[in-house]
């Protein structure tokens, strides 16, 4: 009986999708969902409860209080330090939350949008300096690059406000070509900035974004994500939605526990709509942090600071906003919001720490989080990181 159980659990380390084959390092060992105490034999036990403990004061003082209804999760080199799941995925029917209970990451989509383009640009099917018009012929804006559509730095509107504004129709949805054909044919409305002259945050980005990776790649933008990153990461709870989604994707609410509707925007991709989990985007910082899904170069382009008009430790990347200290250490993180949900995904590299919150209930202190970050180091700061 015992050479069976062993057989059986070999049979299942080895399974296909329990791993990514570029992994440096070992697999994070996961216990029970909503075990507040895991596993830590690769981090010291003083070390691991400091973590913990700072990581559970951190959630019962501002998550829990706040009426959090989400996923939390810490992770130290891979290895999660502390996990909980809370509320309801859907208020109707008072489905518990999960750690299969994929939720929109919002802005965090843009992360994977990003490593997307690189990706591309590694494998030298695109060149992120040239202008987006190489890609997407007939788009009018000279000097608007690649790049700095990755850095928010193309001087464009934000579709999100514009296209209401000169006078779309609600009732239409938005697509990602439609914001295309949106920019071309009200080139003489919109006021546009000079390419790559100052930082503004920009949506439009990488909604044009997901429109080259489908040019160059041949390939719908969800389906590109998926093939190239959720299934050989083993992100088996993530997906990029699309309008075949619309009644299985699970609905967001605002503080007074109300549905937030599906509006005229909520088809667009690449700036947001992709849906995952806590674990799974543990996933996708491990291979980032510790596999060779990207070269050591590719990364340092992502990590790089490109705005530097203002003054303070603030940053954006390429697809990456970040803090970078005085004494040259970084933190790599992302927040979204769209409708009821807010998400914060940060990365403190240098001591490979990790914090995921993943909300469906409009909380404005997710964006807290970075008074966790201490918890880890020399990481204090002023900084207003909600935007």
């Amino acid at each position: 009986m015992k050479n069976l159980i062993f057989y059986l659990l070999l049979i299942s380390f080895f399974a296909p999708g329990c791993y990514y084959t570029t992994i440096k390092k070992n697999k994070p060992a996961v216990a029970p969902a909503n075990d507040s105490v895991l596993h830590h034999s690769g981090i010291p036990k003083a070390e691991f409860e400091k973590y913990r403990h700072a990581s559970e004061q951190f959630y019962h003082d501002i998550l829990e209080k706040s009426h959090f209804n989400g996923e939390f999760l810490v992770a130290k080199k891979g290895e999660i330090i502390f996990e909980k799941y809370a509320g309801y995925s859907n208020f109707a029917t008072k489905d518990p939350i999960n750690a299969g209970s994929a939720l929109h990451l919002a802005s965090v989509s843009k992360t994977f949008t990003a490593m997307a383009v690189l990706k591309l640009w590694e494998e030298e099917k695109l060149n992120i300096n040239d202008e987006v018009s190489v890609y997407l012929p007939g788009f009018p804006y000279q000097g608007v690059t690649v790049k700095t559509l990755l850095n928010h730095r193309s001087g464009l509107p934000n579709y999100v406000h514009v296209m209401e504004q000169l006078g779309w129709d609600r009732k239409r949805i938005v697509y990602n070509s439609d914001i295309l054909q949106f920019l071309i044919t009200n080139k003489t409305k919109l006021q546009v900035g000079r390419p790559d002259r100052s930082f503004h945050y920009c949506n439009t980005n990488y909604a044009l974004l997901a429109l080259i990776i489908e040019k160059v790649s041949d390939l719908p933008y969800p389906q590109y994500i998926h093939e190239n990153f959720f299934t050989p990461l083993g992100m088996t709870d993530s997906y990029v939605f699309t309008m075949s989604d619309s009644l299985s994707a699970l609905p967001s609410y605002n503080y007074k526990n109300q549905r937030e509707a599906f509006t005229y925007l909520d088809a667009v991709y690449g700036d947001k709509n992709i849906y995952s989990t806590v674990r799974d985007l543990l996933k996708w910082e491990t291979a980032l942090s510790y596999g060779n899904l990207f070269k050591p170069s590719t990364l340092d382009s992502a990590y790089s600071g490109y705005s530097y008009e203002k003054k303070g430790i603030k940053n954006y990347g390429l697809g990456w906003r970040m803090l970078e200290y005085p004494n040259n250490e970084k933190i790599i993180f992302h927040n979204g919001w769209w409708h009821g949900n807010n998400t914060v995904f940060a990365r403190i590299l240098k001591d490979s720490a990790t914090i995921i919150i993943l909300g469906n209930k409009y909380n404005r202190n997710i964006y807290q989080a970075k008074k966790l970050f201490p918890a880890f180091g020399d990481y204090a700061s002023d900084e207003d990181t909600e935007d």
